[in-house]
């Protein structure tokens, strides 16, 4: 099996950089790596430049349209039997491919999405936000996991698809705002196996700021109710959950100033949530620092994604604003 690599990339030389390093180091060598510059100002041509010894990679430089039509760009120069996509910031294991390989020839996926988790050498809020994303107390938690609920959704910082899906159902036709989801439920629907390769994670750096991922994941936030003007049936309850979070959150501090007596029983299960979270996050990084930044990342992550649901549920859905 040959793999084309697809990586979009806009304005972030470093993680770049990164990435590729990680990819000269695959046990499983039967692959390409398109890099597509999606309008940078600040570019990475050279620093793919330096890597054309020891891989084998092409970079393109295209007009800003966004990562899901940067990844259209690269299916449509792409050599290989099996796509994989990639976030510029991921750092990908050595046997990846090995893995990915071992498992499509064993269960004759069309296309796969696989998990992500912090790198020893992540900063803590890294390491913090990459729990936040993967706890089972957060929505996080039901993405890359064996448990997911409903059908599997593959997420674009860890996705692949056979050359046959990319011919017979196209591309992304979204750029940003759920595109992935989107594009995995229209191969679902062309009666194409999708599945979890549980083993095939990488090392998703994300945010490195707390402001910066209260940004992604207000957009996230958005981008579920984008995907529900596309597909109804996609909007689960579970979704709703970060907004009756922040309901939830503002009805507690109501209560803290207007009614003490239910005060005290909203403050009591807030508390005993935050306290699970800190627990179980220093069950996972064995450190107390990471467990409460994990705390502070958690919050975020419920109350971005939940305001993000919350204004375009109200503005697309209630208001019929497009």
């Amino acid at each position: 099996m040959f793999f084309s690599i697809i990586i979009p990339l806009y304005n972030r030389p470093q993680e770049i950089d990164e990435l590729l390093e990680t990819l000269t180091r695959q046990t499983y060598t039967q692959f390409e790596v398109l890099v597509i510059e999606d309008g940078s100002v600040n570019d990475a041509k050279d620093i793919v430049a330096s890597y054309a010894n020891r891989l084998d990679v092409k970079y393109f430089f295209k007009p800003n349209e966004g990562q899901g039509f940067s990844r259209n760009f690269g299916f449509e120069r792409a050599k290989g039997d099996y796509f994989v996509i990639f976030d510029s910031d991921c750092l990908i294991p050595a046997d990846y491919l090995e893995i990915v390989k071992d498992y499509l020839f064993e269960h004759q996926l069309d296309a796969y999405g696989g998990p992500d988790a912090a790198h020893d050498t992540f900063t803590p809020v890294q390491k913090a936000i990459s729990y936040a994303m993967t706890s089972p107390f957060t929505t996080g938690g039901i993405r890359g996991n064996k448990q997911h609920i409903g059908q599997f959704h593959p997420r674009s910082f860890n996705m692949g698809v056979s050359r046959e899906v990319w011919e017979k159902v196209g591309g992304f036709i979204l750029t940003r705002l759920g595109e992935d989801i989107e594009y995995s439920i229209r191969i679902h629907e062309s009666g194409f196996k999708i599945g979890l390769i549980p083993a095939a994670k990488v090392f998703h750096k994300r945010r490195t700021s707390f402001k910066q991922f209260y940004k992604q994941l207000h957009f996230f936030g958005r981008a579920r109710i984008n995907i529900y003007k596309h597909f109804p049936a996609e909007l689960k309850l579970v979704h709703f959950f970060p907004a009756f979070f922040v309901v939830g959150l503002g009805i507690t501090l109501l209560c803290n100033f207007i009614y003490w007596p239910l005060a005290w029983v909203c403050n009591f299960f807030l508390l005993l949530f935050f306290v699970l979270i800190f627990f179980h996050a220093w069950q996972v990084n064995k450190s107390i620092k990471i467990a409460f930044l994990s705390v502070v990342a958690s919050f975020i992550q419920l109350t971005a994604y939940g305001l993000g649901f919350i204004q375009d549920f109200f503005k697309r859905i209630i208001f019929k604003q497009s």
